[in-house]
């Protein structure tokens, strides 16, 4: 973000100017905070004391221009002329059509001041008044102190640009006009002396934004603080700022794009059509074309293994298919020399060369190659070594991959790999740009079906790859790693287990919930990105999780389910008028009091016996979600004797034992297509 200097404004996020503006009370000249506060949620601010042309303004994803005024009116920047000149305002307003975003904040009286921001403003069919509103009735002590009336932020994945904001005040505000049908986000009261009249309006100009505010004193260091201008100020840079969607990486394009990349894939896919289900050779396969196809992907193995030293171990183990006659592929080998944890730097590329199935792909072993890139960037990494110890975790990005991977296959696991015993368990590679698109695009529609009052940070997470991504991998990491903390009754993977899947919807779930208090955690103490998280989880949990798979023991489903019914037991969320409305300020609240019950739920199971944690946890689930009518484990109903081993009385419970709701029903049918 630019916050403009270069036109004798009356404000500066200097500290050291402020003082030399204000010597008696700089707070009367700082937007200090309000830069601080951007700078803590992941902004780059700075100040701008060049002519606003176009090399400027392409640096930059927001321009603030806050009250430009001569020196006879206001102590200011004293930098430039309070006029933007014509070549200026052509740049200013191509950058803005261009996608570029503008807040500008206006002032009582605007036209005294000197300036011709209304030039710039017309452009865009928007106009500052001349006007010092007083509202008697709706005041903050004095008269021209307005508080104004909100009206309407939004809602859907535009955001909702006054999700948080309750109440503003104006002090000394004018008002604004609007000839392009901006949507009015305050106005006077009708009780005021300009009644019913704008006081920020919010338009889309081309790809761009922009904001315009009929006074600049509430978010100066004075008054940044007071009601919920702070919540305001964030809601509308985030809703202003440019979005730019990041391609994928120059490097891992043309990683990708490799003649010896496409080589092996294009070998390893002619010879996967040759493979049995179980990884071995067809039948009716001609041996004398699996030859010919082995030793074309020898030899594209052999082209790449300067670069990824793995694939000489994986020749070998393709050779000794080979030659053992091509019966059940044995990668031991060369799946434990495959570590890409032990390279988790950012950028780096993994090339992997496997037999193996997907999941949620294809549950058939063949073989297949998988090129993926790390993003590990410095701020997860030191997580990752100071706080959340996880060293099998890797996220990757697919970069290139044969036909098994045109699927909702995520990750890589060491067990999808084709051994004869036991798999190497080294690593576990989660495609955080798979998950994070899914989320995008399934929680975009749902936002917009549902008419979600989204926050503007939210909206910006679910269009921004990177945001998303970088989202998944912490939230990734720290799940992942819950699996074997805390107070644990059982195997924490159920791995070796049989249990009704309530008992893994719990597990899953209470790795998320815990993922979501550490980030609540983290936010708290000055890691803003950390509340994307808390949206990621959310926002998954609610609307993917419930509606995908079919309603067989789906217990990912179960726990969206519980999630949403406890949140809206609770108040924490409300579907009202067709619109689906969270309470922010309370919803982690929510939340973190559910992660709480299941801690207590497996707390006390160390003490129960099996059959008996696993009926307090059908209670737990039952109390939010009702059972399906016929369920033999609803309390009061079940009769099931105590005995050492309780595994037969899974037979009992019912393929969809917690069917969907009303609610889902609907929504799963409105968004099959996403």
């Amino acid at each position: 973000m630019i916050f403009d200097e270069a036109h004798s404004e009356a404000w500066t996020i200097r500290r050291e100017l402020a003082a030399a503006m204000q010597p008696v009370h700089p707070a009367d000249a700082s937007y200090a905070h309000a830069a601080e506060l951007l700078s803590g949620h992941s902004f780059r601010v700075a100040a701008n004391s060049e002519p606003l042309d176009g090399g400027v303004l392409e640096a930059c994803d927001l321009l603030v221009i806050a009250h430009p005024s001569e020196p006879r009116w206001e102590s200011t920047t004293g930098i430039g002329s309070p006029q933007l000149t014509a070549a200026e305002q052509e740049a200013i307003d191509a950058y803005v059509r261009g996608g570029g975003g503008l807040i500008v904040l206006g002032e009582t009286e605007q036209d005294k001041y000197g300036n011709n921001v209304n030039e710039l403003l017309e452009r865009f069919d928007l106009r500052l008044r001349n006007d010092t509103v007083q509202d008697y009735e709706h005041c903050d002590g004095a008269p021209s102190w307005i508080h104004g009336e909100l009206v309407d932020g939004g809602r859907g994945s535009g955001g909702d640009l006054l999700a948080g904001v309750t109440a503003a005040c104006f002090y000394r505000a004018t008002t604004i006009e609007s000839r392009n049908g901006a949507r009015v986000l305050a106005r006077t009261h009708r009780s005021a002396s300009v009644p019913g009249a704008p006081l920020i309006v919010a338009s889309e100009q081309g790809q761009g934004r922009v904001v315009v505010l009929g006074d600049s004193d509430l978010f100066g260091d004075d008054c940044i603080g007071s009601l919920d201008h702070a919540a305001l100020w964030l809601n509308l840079v985030n809703w202003a700022s440019r979005r730019a969607p990041a391609a994928p990486g120059r490097a891992a394009r043309q990683a990708g794009e490799q003649p010896a990349v496409q080589a092996l894939i294009e070998a390893t896919n002619a010879l996967a059509e040759l493979q049995a289900p179980d990884g071995s050779l067809r039948e009716d396969a001609d041996r004398g074309e699996a030859a010919a196809r082995v030793a074309s992907v020898e030899h594209a193995l052999g082209a790449l293994a300067g670069d990824y030293p793995n694939l000489v171990a994986a020749a070998e183990d393709l050779r000794a298919w080979a030659d053992g006659g091509y019966g059940k592929p044995d990668f031991t080998h060369s799946l434990g020399v495959f570590r890409p944890e032990q390279g988790r730097e950012d950028g780096r590329m993994h090339l992997a060369f496997f037999p193996m199935y997907k999941q949620n792909g294809s549950p058939d072993t063949c073989f297949e190659a998988v090129l993926v890139r790390v993003p590990w960037p410095d701020w997860i990494a030191e997580l990752e070594a100071t706080r959340y110890d996880n060293p099998k975790f890797v996220p990757v990005e697919l970069v290139a991959a044969t036909r098994g991977y045109d699927s909702e296959c995520a990750v890589l696991f060491p067990e999808q790999v084709a051994v004869a015993e036991r798999q190497p368990n080294n690593f576990g590679a989660i495609f955080c740009d798979r998950e994070s698109a899914r989320l995008r695009r399934v929680a975009t529609q749902a936002a917009d079906l549902l008419q979600i009052n989204l926050p503007p940070d939210a909206a910006r997470l679910l269009s921004d790859p990177e945001i998303s991504q970088q989202a998944y991998i912490l939230w990734d990491l720290i799940h992942d790693r819950a699996h074997s903390h805390g107070d644990l009754p059982f195997d924490p993977f159920m791995v070796r287990q049989r249990a009704p899947y309530w008992m893994y919807s719990l597990e899953e779930l209470r790795c998320d919930l815990t993922a979501f208090g550490e980030a609540v955690t983290l936010e708290r103490e000055g890691l803003a990105f950390a509340r994307n998280v808390q949206y990621a989880i959310l926002f998954d949990r609610l609307l993917r999780f419930p509606i995908t798979g079919p309603r067989v023991r789906n217990y990912d489903g179960l726990g969206g389910q519980l999630l949403f019914a406890y949140l809206h037991a609770g108040g924490h969320l409300h579907w009202t008028d067709n619109r689906l409305t969270f309470e922010w300020g309370r919803v982690a609240e929510g939340v973190i009091a559910l992660r709480d019950e299941v801690y207590a739920l497996y707390r006390a199971g160390i003490d129960r016996t099996k059959l008996q944690h696993w009926a307090a946890a059908h209670d737990l689930v039952a109390r939010f979600v009702p059972p399906a009518t016929g369920s033999r484990w609803v309390a009061g109903k079940r009769e099931f004797a105590e005995v050492p081993d309780p595994r037969p009385y899974c037979d009992e419970v019912l393929p969809d034992e917690f069917p969907l709701s009303i609610f889902y029903t609907a929504l799963q049918g409105a968004l099959t297509p996403a």
